[in-house]
């Protein structure tokens, strides 16, 4: 390759369709691409000036469809500054030789802590408790909380974020069971082990998957009443993996113990907000529960995981158009 056509390849032009730390513009920068900011155009506005760009940066502010690459005539990557890639129509961008980027390294250790943290909060009632003193109580009885120690969690889903969550288990003196579709994913953090086991077993339930056809609904009726024994359930995943319906049925009758969501089945597919019509009536009934605690889809979102995302994303981009040709 001559040096002229290497350093036509290796300038390529980027569109940013959401905002992410400067780290990621800068080091970009300095690697020899070019940066294109766009934060608040339309899609259909995107979409007349995309063919300009060789690359995108995005997080989830609107699908990236068949029509949308049809437009990027000359795109050669995608990159997500996030763990999952499910806003864009993977096969279509394969088939049209589009590299895909996404970085789950960068924020698996922030969503193991809150993982952890909604499981330790639940365990000891924290919140009711937290909300009961700050009322003038001081019910230490009704605040009477349980152990970790000696508990099965079962984790659905062992990649990034579930090895990350089974590393964080390690300091307590419980059993950490996996299950994935993949084969031989266990590791000495946690047994790989079949579905029908976590059923029989699991006190706790986590969910780390990915949205897919498979994961879609997943935790419906059959679904809890497959366990065996009352539990818990923490997703720090996909909100639309729980069928909030079911969900509240099984905390009504106490077969789920409570339940510890980072994410709701009512996200729109940005994850920037909820609801776009009136609060459901099921939505309503979760948020009566002393048993659930709830957090904005922030479990990859502490302030080192905005650095180490966009570290993630410039370390992919760069191996792949420039260590790689060079």
């Amino acid at each position: 390759m001559s040096l002229e056509h290497l350093k036509s390849y290796i300038n390529l032009k980027i569109l940013h369709l959401d905002q992410n730390h400067p780290l990621l513009l800068e080091r970009l920068e300095q690697a020899g691409f070019s940066n294109t900011e766009s934060y608040t155009a339309s899609k259909e506005e995107i979409e007349k000036i995309i063919s300009k760009y060789n690359g995108i940066i995005i997080r989830s502010r609107f699908p990236i469809d068949k029509q949308f690459l049809d437009a990027a005539k000359n795109l050669k990557f995608i990159a997500r500054v996030g763990a999952g890639l499910e806003s864009i129509d993977i096969p279509y961008a394969k088939k049209k030789g589009i590299e895909l980027f996404a970085a789950p390294e960068g924020n698996r250790n922030a969503v193991g802590e809150h993982t952890l943290g909604l499981l330790l909060a639940l365990f000891n009632k924290l919140n009711a408790a937290d909300q009961s003193v700050k009322k003038g109580n001081w019910k230490r009885e009704a605040h009477r909380g349980i152990e970790l120690d000696g508990k099965t969690v079962g984790l659905i889903g062992y990649g990034n974020m579930g090895k990350a969550f089974a590393k964080k288990l390690k300091g307590f003196d419980c059993t950490v069971l996996c299950y994935d579709i993949k084969e031989e994913v266990g590791d000495r953090n946690a047994t790989q082990v079949a579905l029908k086991t976590l059923h029989e077993m699991a006190d706790v339930v986590s969910l780390h998957t990915p949205w897919t056809p498979l994961t879609d609904k997943m935790v419906n009726q059959e679904f809890i009443e497959a366990f065996q024994k009352p539990f818990w359930l923490l997703n720090t995943a996909r909100g639309k993996s729980v069928v909030t319906k079911d969900l509240v049925a099984a905390l009504e009758t106490s077969k789920i113990l409570g339940a510890g969501l980072d994410v709701l089945e009512y996200e729109k597919l940005s994850f920037e907000t909820l609801f776009s019509e009136e609060m459901p009536s099921e939505f309503k009934k979760l948020l009566s529960f002393d048993n659930v605690l709830l957090t904005p889809h922030v479990a990859g979102w502490t302030e080192e995981s905005n650095i180490k995302l966009a570290e993630t994303i410039v370390e992919k981009i760069t191996e792949t158009f420039i260590t790689d040709n060079r």
